[in-house]
């Protein structure tokens, strides 16, 4: 498979680059930086440079040509402001579906967030971070694509232990960023998946027979 993954140099991307070139993926990320290239190439994947708050639709477009699957796990980060949740967390979504369709791309895997509401209250950043993760996943709910949508719980960078609760609904926990890769990796590759959203936190399943089973539900 051809994977292109969008926040490329992000700490969950970078594992799933990983895992996805050990396993025989063709992979690309895109990246805001061209010095961020080497981390990718490092992970074996291809460094493509698209920065999603200012390229059109048409450039995504033709960065997706020939893609079997897509992994959006941008986000605009801790630091950002609230402007950038929309920009990144919300419109780059809406950007990348929209070119998915322009070029025929059906497999759409997006990491959101726990907690994602497009009716969130509240005015603090991480309340505008849950209302835009919540909007794009409204927004990818109601294409004809064949999205799953994962939410992981709180993320840390423990060493992953291949154990998981994957859910629709799962409650409050935490999960290594390892963890959420190796998901994501599954999920990519599981297409009976499509048209799920689903948490995902630290449990007791090997995360291959938790994809196989929300899969045959």
């Amino acid at each position: 498979m051809r994977i292109v993954i969008a926040g490329g140099h992000g700490q969950i991307a970078l594992r799933l680059e990983r895992l996805l070139a050990v396993r025989g993926d063709e992979v690309a990320g895109f990246v805001r930086h061209a010095e961020q290239g080497d981390d990718l190439r490092a992970s074996g994947a291809e460094p493509v440079l698209c920065d999603l708050e200012a390229a059109s639709v048409e450039e995504v477009a033709a960065h997706l040509m020939g893609a079997d699957a897509f992994v959006f796990a941008a986000g605009a980060g801790p630091g950002s402001g609230a402007e950038r949740k929309y920009t990144v967390d919300r419109d780059a979504v809406i950007l990348c579906v929209d070119a998915a369709h322009r070029v025929g791309l059906r497999r759409f895997v997006v990491v959101s967030s726990m907690g994602a509401n497009p009716k969130h209250p509240g005015d603090e950043v991480f309340d505008v971070y849950l209302r835009a993760k919540g909007e794009a996943d409204e927004y990818v709910r109601r294409t004809s694509l064949d999205w799953t949508i994962l939410r992981p719980g709180a993320l840390t960078n423990e060493p992953g232990t291949g154990l998981v609760r994957l859910e629709a609904s799962t409650g409050r926990g935490s999960i290594p960023r390892d963890d959420v890769a190796a998901a994501l990796a599954e999920l990519v590759d599981t297409p009976a998946t499509a048209g799920l959203t689903l948490e995902v936190i630290s449990g007791s399943t090997p995360i291959s027979v938790a994809v196989k089973s929300v899969a045959g539900n």
